[in-house]
């Protein structure tokens, strides 16, 4: 393969870098940086936020645990998808490595589940 095969590809990434950068910087420079009224005020929590609380405060790791567990969760769905689409190329051995991957799955979640892993509080 040449470099002209290439070319759309590599003009596509400086594109979609040099957009990012511009938006980053853009928004650096004309974004707001004062406490105005529209930011105190509640956003769906319905807590009020006040100034300089929130650098002394810290989430408990039960809140971090909890929120890796949801992602990992969130992502064998992504493996689920490539599966659906190819199942008749695979087979039955697709339906068996499908099968040992979600037992997995859910042997993990039960493990989890019995250790206290997804309790909010204590």
């Amino acid at each position: 393969m040449s470099l002209p095969a290439y070319l759309p590809i590599l003009f596509l990434l400086v594109l979609s870098t040099l957009f990012a950068v511009a938006s980053i910087w853009v928004s650096s420079k004309l974004g707001p940086r004062k406490w105005t009224v529209a930011k105190l005020q509640p956003y769906e929590s319905g807590i009020v936020p006040e100034e300089g609380v929130a650098e002394n405060e810290r989430f408990p790791v039960k809140f971090y645990l909890v929120a890796m567990l949801f992602i990992i969760f969130d992502i064998e769905t992504v493996f689920l998808y490539p599966w659906a689409v190819a199942y008749e190329e695979l087979a039955l051995f697709g339906l068996i490595e499908m099968g040992v991957f979600v037992g997995l799955l859910v042997a993990v979640y039960v493990y989890v589940w019995k250790r206290g892993g997804l309790e909010w509080a204590e």
